[in-house]
């Protein structure tokens, strides 16, 4: 299996779970609280290291006891987090969530105090140790820079970058690399009710790349360099009961099977099944089973 790398953030996920999402000035009980690791990079490492993969994540902690709740987690799931820069100031990342328990949907308010992983940090990565290196595309100029090491100094190192939301001068990613994983919300940004239409838009930027787009519950598209299309359909559980982190299952499932040379058509199917199958269970655990 593949030696992937994830350049993200990790976060504290205090949860909330409510019988219905509570009216503004409302004052609701919560059925259940969960306290977990989160953070888009984390969790599609996680995932991934389940199918089998070596995975390194490259971000920042804190220390405080916070950071205590990440650092356990990912040792449990076998995380190597020797690239890791260790602060001495600041806070972990927080996400302050509220679950509706009849449909797995979710509010997220998060809250950040923490320094973004940086360049510097990035060029002491041995990177000739992976075979795989996928980004969380935000602290855009960063990732450029990071993004354009890896291509000067290992040209064949296959990356990808994951386009959630818009951010200023995000752009400027689209052509450093290989594959393009966007978001509903990134496409509806733009006003696109298709995801053709974001492809059309981003293409002109990213002519080498492979363009995805996951559209939640109506399914998954992609774009291979050929300007062939592809879709699937969503494969929703019997009961969602936790929406939390499934576009995370998704990149994971889709680099898993990339990483495997498997044709973009039949990774994104397996991706979108393993995601609609993180939506019926609570949490990441047990989903390679």
């Amino acid at each position: 299996m593949a030696r992937i790398l994830a350049v993200g953030i990790a976060t504290l996920d205090i949860i909330n779970v409510v019988t219905a999402y509570p009216a503004e000035d409302a004052e609701v009980r919560a059925d259940a609280q969960l306290l977990r690791r989160g953070g888009n990079a984390t969790n599609t490492l996680v995932v991934l290291s389940q199918l089998g993969h070596q995975c390194s994540w490259a971000g920042t902690l804190t220390e405080e006891q916070d950071a205590q709740v990440i650092v356990d987690d990912l040792a449990h799931h076998g995380i190597d987090l020797s690239e890791v820069k260790s602060l001495p100031y600041g806070k972990v990342p927080t996400s302050y969530i509220t679950l509706n328990g009849q449909t797995g949907a979710r509010t997220i308010v998060h809250y950040r105090d923490l320094q973004e992983y940086d360049y510097q940090r990035f060029c002491a990565i041995d990177l000739s140790r992976f075979d795989w290196i996928h980004f969380e595309g935000r602290n855009v100029e960063a990732t450029a820079q990071m993004l354009k090491r890896v291509k000067e100094r290992h040209p064949d190192l296959p990356c990808s970058v994951e386009i959630e939301k818009p951010r200023d001068m995000i752009e400027q990613l689209f052509p450093l690399t290989d594959l393009l994983i966007f978001s509903r919300h990134y496409a509806r940004s733009f006003h696109h009710t298709r995801a053709e239409a974001l492809f059309d838009r981003v293409r002109p930027q990213a002519s080498q790349a492979r363009l995805v787009c996951a559209w939640g519950d109506g399914g998954a598209y992609a774009r291979d360099r050929d300007q062939r299309d592809y879709y699937t359909p969503a494969f929703p559980p019997r009961q969602t009961v936790d929406t939390i982190g499934a576009g995370d299952v998704f990149n994971a499932g889709l680099i898993h099977g990339l990483a495997r040379s498997r044709p973009l058509e039949l990774a994104v199917i397996e991706a979108a099944r393993l995601a609609g199958r993180k939506c019926g269970q609570q949490g990441f655990d047990n989903l390679a089973a």
